[in-house]
């Protein structure tokens, strides 16, 4: 953050994900379940082997399996959880982290990478994120045991952030955003988790996330409207926006403008309303001035054939609403009193309740409005 860990920018869309390539000491995808082999416990090896032994076993991690065919190479999958979940157990303790030195950085990298970043499978065009249950990821017994992995890795306070982000680097926090696209809610749980930490951890990474995540934004919104982790990214964003210092700079004003507002457009807004919602909140509450683009945003894509939502837009036009003082309050009264005369002159009942219940706020009232 500005102050604490959360939120980015760039200077054209990301380019596509594409799957990455465990580097030459990897055995690559469809090698034979051979290729992995029966290694000596981490714990009962001598201390001066240990390290030896933790690359090998993150270079055999590095073997990609197949989960089209969930009877294919039982084997070779059971020992590779098995070894994955030894290294998340090992790397538990005070102790076992002290074994993330940058020495061993180089693979540790490479294992994550052949595991988590990959081509996401293209979304179907009748898929409903509203109506119809996500596709779950079939790799997630490995997958998921990957991400714990690194998530151990950098949240540890063994590791030095100079060091590591030579490897956690734009690249792969590139590769992270655009894997929140995935359909499974598991697997966008983790990254919100891990790209967080990362922005938390890495200062020089986080200009890099903000405008990463903002070209998510910008594709999303005026290109396909379809995504599936707007809602996440705005959580980390919601934390982000929270550590910004006071007075706001330049660039996190034209995140508000160009990358936030505009999301109050796409016809599924109702999917994170509540997060964008809290993210509008923490900038008006930072600077009450910002209320002005804001409501005037607002209002160019209020929802005006879709009653529940308009409820939405409601609700979140009141919280900010009651956040501003007289003189904000004036300066927008114009526009807000001609929109909420348009909402008080709806067909539908629950827009006009809706609209009479702001209109009777206590703070208005006071504040003269």
């Amino acid at each position: 953050m500005s102050g604490a860990p959360a939120a980015p920018t760039t200077t054209g869309p990301p380019p596509n994900t594409t799957t990455v390539a465990p580097g030459p000491s990897l055995p690559l995808v469809g090698s034979p379940p051979s290729a992995l082999r029966d290694l000596p416990a981490l714990r009962d090896a001598p201390p001066n082997r240990r390290e030896a032994l933790f690359v090998q076993k993150l270079q055999l991690c590095g073997v990609i399996f197949s989960f089209d065919d969930p009877t294919s190479d039982k084997r070779g999958k059971d020992m590779k959880r098995q070894t994955l979940l030894e290294l998340v157990d090992y790397v538990n303790t005070p102790a076992g982290q002290k074994i993330f030195t940058e020495s061993v950085m180089s693979d540790l990298m490479k294992c994550v990478e052949a595991n988590v970043c990959r081509a996401l499978p293209p979304a179907t065009d009748d898929f409903d994120p509203e109506e119809d249950e996500p596709v779950l990821e079939p790799a997630w017994p490995h997958l998921q045991v990957a991400y714990e992995f690194f998530l151990r890795f950098i949240v540890s306070s063994e590791v030095n952030a100079k060091a590591a982000k030579r490897y956690v680097d734009q690249r792969f926090c590139l590769q992270l955003v655009e894997l929140f696209d995935s359909e499974d809610p598991r697997e966008r749980d983790y990254l919100k988790t891990i790209l967080h930490r990362i922005y938390g951890k890495f200062m020089s990474h986080r200009s890099f996330i903000r405008r990463a995540i903002s070209n998510v934004f910008y594709r999303f919104v005026y290109e396909s409207e379809r995504h599936n982790g707007i809602g996440e990214l705005l959580e980390i964003l919601g934390s982000i926006i929270n550590g910004f210092a006071i007075p706001l700079k330049k660039e996190h004003l034209q995140f508000l403008v160009r990358a936030l507002i505009p999301l109050h457009k796409p016809k599924c807004v109702g999917l994170y309303h509540q997060q964008l919602s809290y993210c509008i909140i923490q900038y008006v509450e930072k600077d009450a001035d910002t209320a002005t683009p804001i409501l005037n945003g607002f209002f160019k894509c209020w929802p005006w054939s879709c009653s529940g939502k308009q409820v939405l837009f409601l609700n979140e036009l009141e919280e900010i609403l009651e956040l501003l003082g007289a003189d904000q309050l004036a300066q927008i009264s114009r526009t807000l009193f001609v929109n909420l005369a348009r909402c008080l002159d709806s067909d539908h009942f629950q827009v006009v309740e809706r609209a009479l219940f702001l209109w009777n706020n206590e703070h208005l009232v006071n504040s003269g409005c």
